[in-house]
């Protein structure tokens, strides 16, 4: 079958423990799915992350061959904050499975592990005014839909939870294969998604003056196929 056509039917895992860590390769199906629990997720998504663990069909980000990060214009400069601390994965199901309603994506982000080059800003953007992230450690997005628009692009839409408010998001998403199989499996890929939020609608609306209420959010993740158990 045409390696796209098989990309077709991607369920899109992106979360993390901590934009995106992943277990080692030798790590067990139930911790590579940890992060969606406990009440995170609902248990049916978890349940299809295992499944997909089970029968090989699991991709899991890569850490360190993966970047997670937003860019916001403040003053004459533009701010670039990107996280250390992520974890996600992308599912490739069986040729035969083609419900639609099973595609999902899920992102969990530990925003403590921001980094912006500059310890001032880092600290401003970590604080109450805008992250606040010992109250709300982690974002999270949760697809709901996902829509083919090319050969290689495509659209997941879903909810973008930051500061305990969540808000409906399209992110626009590029497949790029990089790795493939005998048997064209798509063994490793390179993944490609941004989208762009109104920080005011998560709470974050302090410095209006300064910092602009538009924020670009973008990641681009290498994805290695999980072989199960």
């Amino acid at each position: 079958m045409n390696l796209y056509i098989n990309i077709k039917r991607i369920l899109f895992f992106l979360a993390a423990a901590g934009v995106f860590s992943l277990a080692s390769a030798s790590t067990g199906e139930t911790d590579v799915c940890s992060p969606f629990m406990n009440g995170k997720v609902d248990e049916t998504l978890v349940a299809s992350m295992l499944e997909a663990a089970e029968g090989g069909y699991l991709y899991r980000i890569k850490q360190d061959t993966s970047q997670v990060g937003f860019c916001v214009s403040s003053g004459w400069t533009t701010v670039k904050g990107e996280f250390h601390d992520f974890s996600g994965g992308l599912a490739l199901l069986p040729d035969h499975s083609l419900d639609a309603s099973e595609q999902q994506a899920m992102v969990i982000i530990r925003t403590a592990s921001l980094n912006t080059r500059s310890r001032v800003v880092e600290d401003l953007i970590r604080g109450e005014s805008f992250f606040d992230v010992d109250r709300y450690p982690e974002i999270l997005f949760v697809s709901h839909s996902f829509e083919w628009t090319g050969r290689d692009t495509a659209k997941i839409l879903g909810d973008l939870t930051v500061r305990g408010v969540t808000r409906p998001v399209v992110f626009n998403v590029t497949l790029i294969p990089i790795e493939q199989a005998g048997n064209s499996t798509v063994e490793r890929m390179k993944v490609k998604a941004t989208t762009r939020i109104q920080r005011a609608d998560f709470g974050m609306d302090s410095m209006p003056g300064l910092v602009s209420d538009t924020v670009d959010l973008c990641m681009s993740v290498e994805a290695i196929r999980y072989a199960g158990m």
